[in-house]
């Protein structure tokens, strides 16, 4: 009985280091800083996927995890200072959505994980050596938006009859992200034998204003915008424009639509949030960004606004109809 007395002391004693150590980490309270270049209600919908996604892997904000939300309120120029501050701040972990939140945070860091919710084309922007070893800090989502914004305009030419020339805004200051989306659309819209005017927008009140002026001063005929988070965040807005000079318009986002806009064609953003999550709680249980491949979206949604399309005179096409996800009525 003595010995078997000692016995359990000692396993006792080699045991207590373990538990020690498991206590510590359960006790620890990781930091997530979050890096937009959007609005805190701009952002708000997406974050909640986020947020939901991470509390069903266990994590409670203000308990095992607390987040930093830093907003560069459109804009970009503050991305630098604010990625800084998170490095300075040292969070566990970085969490972005463009291209010039995910190029600000790796400049700032190169030891901090970054996760990408959803970036256009993260090679070609020099974020990740590739899709399948993205090596270095960087990983995430890449959302596809090359060949996305390509199957928008030929949804455009379906819905609008005698579709000829098309308005593109893009994001006045963002040339490295937008240019990767438009390599593609450029020479399809050439394919597609419609004239694509491409439109420099400022994401506020007064720029977006000046660029549905210039839009209906050149005739278009529809609208699209590039797929940029400033963009995201004056939805609301912009929607109201395109009702306002009765342009037709596809967005990237379903948000655009829940806003009264006529379509909307991409990748489903709520899922891309979720399984950023995922990674995050990857990541914070110890697994290494450069040993996570960088996943493309694989959820798609296609919805189209009846009401919107009542607003403004314009027929969509039974068949067109037949191919949406969703018909809002």
């Amino acid at each position: 009985m003595t010995k078997k007395i000692i016995l359990l002391a000692l396993c006792s004693l080699l045991l207590a280091p373990c538990s020690a150590v498991d206590a510590q980490q359960a006790e620890k309270t990781f930091r997530i800083g979050f890096l937009d270049n959007s609005t805190a209600a701009g952002s708000a919908s997406l974050l909640e996927s986020f947020r939901q996604e991470l509390r069903k892997l266990g994590w409670i904000e203000g308990k095992s995890i607390t987040i930093e939300y830093r907003f560069a309120e459109q804009r970009n120029e503050r991305l630098a200072e604010l990625a800084a501050d998170l490095v300075r701040l040292k969070v566990d972990l970085i969490l972005v959505t463009g291209i010039p939140l995910a190029l600000a945070a790796k400049k700032a860091t190169s030891s901090i994980p970054i996760v990408m919710t959803s970036v256009t084309d993260p090679v070609g922007a020099g974020l990740i050596a590739s899709l399948a070893r993205p090596g270095g800090n960087v990983t995430g989502n890449a959302s596809l938006a090359p060949e996305l914004n390509t199957k928008r305009l030929e949804v455009l030419k379906d819905a609008v009859p005698k579709l000829s020339r098309v308005g593109l805004l893009r994001l006045s200051g963002d040339s490295i992200g937008q240019d990767l989306q438009l390599k593609d659309l450029r020479p399809a819209a050439l394919a597609l034998k419609v004239q694509l005017e491409e439109i420099d927008a400022q994401p506020d009140a007064k720029g977006l204003e000046s660029a549905f002026q210039t839009a209906k001063q050149k005739q278009v005929n529809a609208i699209m915008t590039t797929t940029t988070r400033p963009f995201f965040g004056e939805r609301k807005r912009i929607v109201a424009l395109a009702g306002k000079y009765r342009l037709p318009a596809i967005y990237s986002q379903k948000e655009y639509v829940d806003e009264g806009g006529l379509m909307s064609y991409g990748a489903d953003y709520d899922d891309l949030y979720r399984r950023a999550a995922v990674y995050v709680d990857k990541i914070l249980k110890g697994a290494k960004p450069a040993d996570l491949p960088v996943q493309q979206a694989t959820k798609f949604e296609f919805i189209i606004n009846l009401k919107a399309a009542k607003q403004i005179g314009l027929t969509i096409p039974v068949d067109l109809l037949q191919r949406a996800n969703q018909v809002l009525r």
